[in-house]
């Protein structure tokens, strides 16, 4: 009988997608190879990679970031629709050679986007595929929206955080999921004595301040600032602006991944245990590297049963 045809699902979740990483290492490590893969936001990027054959070239890369390489990547610009403007991501990616036409990949390959206009779920298909995760990652009011043919597109996981229809649809007989969501709600704001947890953001280092007061106009840079300073800062007692900001959507990325998989269930749900990371700390990618590969083995009783 033929081998059935693995699908992987890689689903968003910010910093913490750099899990997928570990997954990917530890299924290939096991003999499971993937013959389809799909991601939503940062899976697409790692999705990528795979499917290009950069997979190590990512993972050096990631263990290698550091808060000022970080920031290096963040572009701001207040007029585009969101704090950054997303062309040094771009740019990583083609430095990192992930930058094939999609129909000239090895596997079927897919990248979830939302339409902004009218909320349908678009499936980036063809083209660059650096332009495709570019779509794919557009988190709201994180990283502004990437104009595609006569539309704007903005993050997959608005609509479908684990995209395990898209695997199906491409022809998965068996479709083995990644949830990052699935550890993140209450852990946020507790911490020992009751002090708030940042998701993050107010982690920034004072570079990334200062670059964004530099895009406000002069005539209110002052008060802009002093501003910009109080919403960045963490809060003694209660979450700051950006603590929010971050939640909420870990509140609603969380929401829509329950629903979704509850009418979508795939046949193998690996969940990570990353609540610990925030938002935007990409510089722990060994750590959730190293989580990918441990929630992979903990699962390879349920991974040996249909594989």
């Amino acid at each position: 009988m033929a081998r059935p045809r693995i699908g992987l699902a890689l689903g968003s979740g910010s910093a913490r997608g750099w899990s997928h990483i570990g997954v990917i290492d530890a299924l290939r490590e096991a003999g499971i190879e993937p013959d389809i893969v799909c991601g939503t936001s940062f899976g697409a990027i790692v999705a990528a990679a795979y499917v290009t054959d950069r997979l190590d070239a990512l993972k050096a890369f990631a263990e290698a970031l550091t808060w000022r390489e970080i920031v290096a990547l963040l572009d701001i610009g207040l007029a585009g629709g969101g704090l950054i403007n997303g062309n040094q991501i771009v740019d990583l990616l083609r430095n990192l050679k992930i930058d094939t036409p999609i129909e000239t990949c090895a596997k079927p390959f897919a990248a979830v986007a939302t339409d902004l206009e009218t909320g349908r779920e678009i499936w980036l298909r063809e083209g660059p595929i650096e332009s495709a995760v570019r779509a794919s990652i557009a988190l709201p009011g994180i990283l502004s929206p990437q104009r595609h043919g006569d539309h704007w597109l903005v993050d997959g996981g608005l609509v479908n955080p684990v995209p395990v229809s898209v695997c199906r649809a491409l022809g998965a007989d068996i479709v083995i999921a990644v949830d990052l969501n699935g550890d993140i709600m209450g852990r946020r704001f507790k911490a020992d004595g009751g002090k708030p947890i940042s998701p993050g953001f107010a982690a920034m280092p004072p570079e990334f301040l200062r670059r964004l007061i530099d895009q406000i106009p002069p005539g209110v840079k002052t008060q802009a600032a002093t501003i910009a300073t109080k919403l960045l800062e963490p809060a003694p007692a209660s979450p700051g602006y950006f603590d929010v900001l971050a939640n909420s959507i870990n509140i609603m990325q969380d929401q829509i991944t329950r629903s979704r998989l509850a009418g979508e269930p795939p046949h193998i749900m690996l969940v990570p245990r990353l609540g610990h990371i925030g938002l935007m700390e990409f510089h722990r990618a060994r750590e959730a590297i190293a989580e990918g590969r441990a929630c992979v083995e903990h699962s390879m009783p349920a991974l040996r049963r249909y594989i």
